[in-house]
């Protein structure tokens, strides 16, 4: 019986010092994996010239992808970072620590997905033609709408209504409350609705013949709109109280949220494919064969361009960074409107824009995921 309980003693030990090990947090109830950068395979990102470029890594993660799966897109939603796969498995990460908070397949192979999108703290996704809403803890479904219609950007919502824009060119307001739908609205010139803003006093959608439209947010009574000679490309962005947006017609956009009134325009060199990345004072835009320009949010005026980048992944201190088609990480200095250094990024295929913080969020097809952050 004493040798007995001796055993039992050492197993209880083992298991209490195996727990203690980087790699296993305790999840509700359960033991889940969050790799440590020096376990996760290498390759992704140089630590020594992440260092050398003053940034460092604050988590490495790898998805339980299949050997054939692809990651196909990162969202940034909240604090927490969300990974979906080709074959529409959806996990869920701590922005801050990397922690796997769940993973699922939310739909079959080949369905189209639109979102997630946020409200609050809860999860909302077009998957085919339904309206769902999915659990933030575990990714499960909370409700299933179907739509009866096909979606053509992300649904949004405030506290009464959700906001759809279908295929058949009109925006469906329905009861947040049973999904049922209330009212619905279109433009006049019949164009597709291709981005959606919401807020409780009013609903903002944007279409492919270029016009911007507020209307009211419980019924078909047009507050204002606002006419670009060509159709909105991308996601109309909101910041406190502007609309920023790019244009087939080459302009970037700046708009007053309240009365549509134009406060500036920026012209590029060729036509806009991609929505603007909008921070603190600067305006992102990509233009096509010509890289990405930085833009003043205040005056509307070119900062800087760089030929060879593709997006922002974060700013920081003054300091932009930029991901590049030639498979780097460039350090703009917004003030002296020049580069500083760049980084090789060769292994990054996927990547998410952060306009909140600092914190850059890489990751490559197989599902390795990377946090870093500037020291400087």
């Amino acid at each position: 019986m004493r040798k007995k309980s001796q055993n039992l003693l050492v197993l209880l030990v083992i298991s209490l010092v195996f727990c203690a090990l980087p790699g296993c947090v305790s999840r509700k109830g359960g033991l889940q994996k969050t790799v440590s950068p020096e376990s996760v395979p290498q390759g992704l990102v140089s630590e020594n010239l992440l260092k050398a470029g003053g940034l460092q890594i604050l988590w490495q993660n790898e998805l339980p992808l299949e050997k054939s799966e692809k990651l196909k897109q990162l969202f940034i939603l909240g604090n927490r970072i969300y990974a979906l796969s080709g074959r529409n498995y959806l996990a869920a990460l701590d922005g801050d620590k990397g922690i796997f908070i769940f993973g699922r397949k939310i739909a079959p192979n080949g369905f189209p997905v639109i979102g997630p999108e946020l409200y609050k703290n809860g999860l909302l996704a077009i998957i085919g033609d339904r309206l769902v809403e999915l659990h933030p803890e575990f990714g499960t479904e909370l409700s299933v709408s179907d739509l009866e219609i096909s979606v053509t950007c992300p649904v949004v919502r405030n506290n009464t209504y959700f906001y759809v824009a279908g295929v058949d060119k009109r925006l469906h307001a329905l009861l947040a409350d049973g999904k049922v739908k209330i009212f619905e609205v279109a433009a006049d010139n019949d164009s597709r609705i291709i981005s959606i803003v919401a807020d409780d006093d009013f609903v903002v959608f944007a279409t492919d013949a270029g016009n911007v439209i507020s209307m009211a947010p419980d019924g078909p009574r047009r507050l204002w709109q606002f006419d670009a000679s060509d159709s909105i490309v991308g996601a109309i962005v909101r910041d406190a109280n502007s609309l920023f947006f790019a244009c087939k017609d080459t302009n970037v956009y700046r708009i007053d949220i309240r009365t549509g009134r134009l406060q500036w325009k920026y012209q590029t060199a060729a036509i806009l494919e991609k929505s603007p990345r909008v921070t603190e004072g600067v305006v992102y835009q990509y233009v096509r064969n010509k890289g990405l320009a930085a833009i003043d949010k205040e005056k509307g005026k070119l900062i800087w361009q760089l030929p060879e980048g593709v997006d922002l992944l974060a700013e920081a201190n003054g300091k932009a960074y930029v991901i590049t088609n030639v498979g780097t990480l460039a350090v703009m200095d917004n003030r002296k409107a020049k580069q500083l250094y760049s980084v090789n990024f060769a292994q990054v295929s996927k990547y998410v824009t952060n306009t909140v913080d600092s914190k850059i969020y890489i990751a490559d097809q197989a599902g390795r995921i990377a946090c870093l952050k500037p020291t400087d």
